[in-house]
């Protein structure tokens, strides 16, 4: 159900020029503020090759940019830009306000339900965009 209801709210990325995945990728860098590259591979599920072709996109973009790690010159750190943090946030407005017509849309007892359970879900997926939830630590 998850994956069925994040499919159909990819629309709102695309609304930006970007891609699913690009846009996801911009909105844990955004959360984390600082996240390297090896760590944000494994929070996102991308191979390297993948995540360097996103990375690439958005830093072509100016959404991101990537630094070398003050203590590991070896690792690249990735930032949020302002106008990354901006695109972000319109991306998330706007599937807010597509979650929200399509709730009104629905039986009134349903839609109490899921208005009341929206703070839920909002806690849940900054959980899961956390650092200690996924068990790495960032940069």
């Amino acid at each position: 159900m998850i994956g069925r209801l994040a499919r159909a709210m990819n629309q709102s990325a695309s609304s930006e020029d970007l891609t699913p995945a690009q846009a996801s990728v911009l909105a844990v860098v955004v959360a984390r503020r600082r996240i390297r590259l090896s760590v944000l591979a494994q929070v996102e599920g991308l191979n390297p090759t993948m995540l360097s072709r996103v990375i690439g996109r958005l830093d072509d973009l100016g959404l991101i940019e990537r630094v070398v790690d003050e203590r590991d010159q070896r690792a690249v750190i990735a930032c949020a830009t302002p106008a990354g943090k901006a695109k972000s946030q319109r991306i998330r407005e706007q599937r807010t306000r597509e979650l929200l017509a399509v709730i009104e849309l629905l039986p009134a007892s349903t839609s109490e339900i899921l208005l009341t359970a929206l703070p839920a879900f909002e806690e849940l997926t900054d959980a899961i965009r956390s650092p200690a939830m996924s068990g790495l630590s960032d940069a």
